[in-house]
């Protein structure tokens, strides 16, 4: 039995140097004048800095690092199993140490850093993070937070414990048009909200997907450390169809346009509408254009699109009505509300909410919600803030690491929404068959056969 998510213990763990710098304070009885105030306007002291380390350099992973950067953070180490793909993190970074290996990163750097950014394809997110918490650091963890259901939830709960200030990279999280979503329906500016719809166009134009696994065996690049590439994953040989760009549409390495995009869109409908854990999902999926629902999964590949239905329960004592949420991509779209006319249109990713006094709908990453049919703005505008506003994604885990304030992204909202997000996927694995969900044991009820893909078997050596 998979113990269930507890309730959010009291986060006021300090960081290694606020705590150094309040004891000092203490201790010499006397107040410490900021340094910044005496080295003009910019300047951030070396106490004051957080101390970073980076695992996953190239490509996303570098975007995080230098956003962090650019908050003051200062970047002591970097780890890439790919110096070719890094250099660009590596060149803005001359001073901060270089290692392969995330977890001799970690035994070395146990002492000078705070805290880790992790920004890997999704088949080293869990182990990387989960690394980071045991050993007693602040994580921000690119989407989707894992790549199993397991690691999901073991990684949540192991931050809780920790009481370390986590996010996940959703940067739509901390926008006013998720706010106003949140705001504006549990307000029941459209009414109840009993139907959802969610989508994206991602599939398959960054990455393949419906394909076989390569027969060539190509030679690794110089750069490229493959063995290290793979972490927890079965040894294959390489080739250029996993990396450094292709993996996400590998059942291996990543969890396609739902993992991808899930997080960003899956996100407003699961918080506005306090959906919690799903009963069951069903999926109807194309490896050859045409959508069915036969028995049919494709061994090496996610589908080349599908259509995914949720069903949640009531929650709130009965008060918020069942919820049916389905999902869409590789190009499938839901029906285009009655409501719209002339050049509107539904944005390429994003949410519709069906309510019983009219109809929602954003684009993805929190864009700005609008309203069917229009005259609903009116009553809109009227609606009081509720939610506190947010100084911006990355600025809340940076502040959350110096404060303690835990960040709306955390680990302990982040991880359940991914769990739903990556239920869709593991319903990929058997197309046209309802899958009946037990969220507290983490297992399908109904199919036994489809829980041996609620979690991977890790190479020697790969653990969480």
């Amino acid at each position: 039995m998979i113990d269930p998510i507890g309730t959010e213990p009291e986060r006021s763990q300090p960081t290694r140097r606020k705590f150094i710098s309040s004891a000092a304070s203490a201790a010499f009885g006397f107040t410490l004048v900021p340094r910044h105030v005496l080295g003009g306007l910019g300047y951030i002291a070396p106490s004051e800095q957080l101390q970073v380390a980076g695992i996953g350099a190239g490509g996303m992973g570098g975007g995080d690092i230098a956003t962090v950067s650019k908050l003051g953070a200062n970047f002591v180490a970097l780890c890439d199993v790919d110096d070719e793909r890094a250099a660009g993190t590596f060149n803005a970074h001359p001073k901060a140490r270089r290692y392969k290996d995330f977890r001799e990163m970690l035994d070395k750097e146990a002492n000078n850093i705070d805290a880790v950014t992790v920004g890997t394809p999704d088949h080293v997110h869990a182990v990387a993070s989960m690394a980071a918490i045991r050993a007693g650091k602040h994580v921000y963890c690119q989407k989707p937070l894992t790549h199993t259901l397991f690691e999901c939830r073991q990684l949540t709960k192991a931050a809780i414990a920790a009481k370390v200030m986590t996010s996940m990279g959703n940067q739509g999280h901390a926008t006013e048009g998720a706010r106003l979503t949140n705001e504006w329906i549990q307000a029941g500016v459209i009414g109840e909200v009993r139907e959802v719809h969610v989508w994206s166009d991602r599939a398959g134009k960054l990455w393949k997907q419906g394909i076989s696994r390569p027969a060539e065996s190509p030679p690794v690049p110089k750069t490229l450390d493959w063995n290290l590439w793979l972490g927890p994953i079965q040894e294959r040989p390489y080739n250029p169809a996993y990396a450094p760009i292709g993996w996400r549409g590998w059942w291996d390495f990543g969890t396609g346009a739902l993992g991808d995009m899930g997080c960003h869109i899956i996100d407003h409908p699961v918080w506005a509408l306090k959906l919690g854990a799903p009963t069951s999902v069903e999926s109807s999926v194309t490896h050859d254009g045409t959508l069915n629902d036969k028995n049919e999964s494709n061994t090496e590949t996610i589908p080349k699109a599908a259509i995914i239905t949720y069903q949640f329960p009531a929650r709130d004592g009965g008060k918020l009505p069942p919820v049916t949420m389905t999902w869409y991509d590789g190009g499938l779209m839901p029906p285009t509300p009655s409501e719209m006319s002339g050049e509107q249109r539904l944005p390429d990713n994003g949410v519709l909410y069906v309510g019983s006094k009219g109809k929602m709908y954003h684009s993805s990453h929190g864009g700005m919600p609008q309203l069917l049919p229009g005259e609903l703005l009116e009553q809109a505008k009227s609606i009081a803030p509720t939610m506190e506003r947010s100084p911006g994604h990355y600025e809340e885990w940076y502040q959350a690491c110096k404060s303690g304030k835990l960040p709306a992204a955390s680990f302990d909202y982040s991880g359940p929404m991914t769990e739903t997000v990556l239920l869709g996927v593991l319903s990929l694995r058997a197309p046209g068959r309802r899958l009946l969900w037990d969220s507290k044991e983490l297992k399908v009820t109904n199919l036994s056969d489809v829980n041996q893909y609620v979690h991977t078997e890790y190479r020697k050596g790969w653990s969480l």
